[in-house]
């Protein structure tokens, strides 16, 4: 069954809580849109300013949960952490729903890289996506030389399609992906 267009529902895991990204979370989404390296194979050049990093916040949160959606991925209190703290962000995009289908990107602050956090994420948005959306397939569109993306891609159960050439432009370079699928009858969430 499908959620209201309009809503985002908020995802708990054993180590992470996500909730609809919010204005109040560019600092921390600052972060990774401003970080060089976090941005290395994402589909924009990294922020300059925080400024821009909510310019970029404020385009996202207007577009209609229907078509896309961003989580904001909490570290929760305790463990490792003192205190509650944004590590990354998942989103959902180009969903069609007539054709139960959607895109996933992720991005995660470097130094929370090597825990296993976007695993449990992206897993949680998953079974969100499968369940809730009623969504049939889940695309991610992964740079070749993004390594640790693909291994999460692999480790969820997507399976490798195919190369898309020159698929998108980064400050008008072009940049070719690999395309990952998941089908929800493949999904072992």
């Amino acid at each position: 069954m499908s959620e209201p267009a309009d809503q985002v529902a908020s995802l708990d895991t054993a180590r992470l809580q996500l909730r609809r990204l919010r204005i109040e979370d560019a600092a921390a989404a600052h972060q990774a849109y401003g970080d060089a390296e976090a941005m290395r194979y994402w589909d924009m050049l990294p922020s300059p300013d925080l400024e821009e990093t909510q310019r970029r916040l404020q385009r996202s949160l207007s577009v209609d949960p229907q078509w896309h959606a961003t989580w904001s991925v909490w570290a929760r209190r305790g463990g490792e952490f003192p205190d509650d703290r944004v590590i990354g962000m998942v989103n959902y995009h180009a969903r069609q729903a007539w054709n139960c289908r959607l895109t996933l990107g992720w991005i995660l602050i470097p130094r929370f890289q090597g825990r296993g956090y976007m695993q449990e994420a992206v897993g949680a948005v998953l079974t969100h996506c499968f369940t809730v959306l009623d969504i049939h397939r889940v695309e991610a569109e992964i740079e070749p030389d993004n390594v640790r993306s693909a291994r999460l891609a692999q480790r969820l159960g997507f399976q490798r399609e195919g190369l898309l050439r020159d698929r998108l432009f980064v400050a008008g370079q072009p940049r070719t992906v690999q395309m990952y699928g998941l089908l929800r009858s493949e999904w072992r969430g």
